[in-house]
């Protein structure tokens, strides 16, 4: 069972339509946020499927943060960690 829960509201892929998807994910554990390019390493977006990963995002943003019990970060101090 994975601690990741994605998204079930977005639906984006890849403007030219290769068939590459964006998934976003929280981990139910410790609220860590997935950003994951699926089939590839780049994607290029619409301005409606930008606007959709923007929202999801958010969702996410704030599904972590009632998991960890923070406040939003102040502008500026955002990280971004490596999985690797």
């Amino acid at each position: 069972m994975s601690a990741f829960r994605s998204d079930p509201d977005l639906i984006v892929q890849d403007s030219t339509g290769n068939g590459t998807e964006i998934d976003v994910a929280t981990n139910l554990l410790n609220g860590s946020i997935r950003l994951s390019i699926l089939w590839t390493q780049e994607i290029l977006l619409s301005a409606d499927a930008a606007e959709q990963l923007a929202a999801a995002l958010q969702r996410a943003a704030a599904q972590s943060r009632s998991i960890t019990g923070a406040t939003a970060n102040r502008p500026g101090t955002a990280t971004v960690s490596d999985p690797s």
